[in-house]
């Protein structure tokens, strides 16, 4: 087998192990002590956040600060006024398109 095979059966079987760890040893009456819990409650919404943020201004080994940040920027003042998330989406999409529309 190629080694490029080997390494993505490898991968899978790393990933299947790792999911499955949760309900093999916590399944049932059995739960995580509290700080886990809390912890596990707040870790997904900046893990979004940075991968949002990731994948709009990395590209190769550097930063391109474009018309995706400014979208960005409008999307997170939307979420400042509370819109809800059509209308932050349109925000968002609508200054993209305006900054690149302009030549940003």
């Amino acid at each position: 087998m190629r080694a490029a095979t080997m390494a993505f059966l490898g991968l899978g079987l790393i990933t299947y192990g790792l999911k499955s760890f949760g309900p093999l040893f916590l399944g049932g009456d059995r739960r995580l002590p509290a700080a886990l819990e809390r912890l596990a409650e707040l870790v997904p919404a900046p893990l979004l956040a940075a991968l949002v943020l990731v994948s709009s201004v990395a590209e190769g080994a550097g930063f391109v600060f474009d018309a995706r940040v400014g979208g960005l920027v409008a999307a997170g003042l939307a979420l400042r006024f509370r819109a809800n998330f059509l209308v932050t989406v349109l925000v968002a999409a609508a200054a993209t398109a305006g900054l690149r529309w302009m030549g940003a």
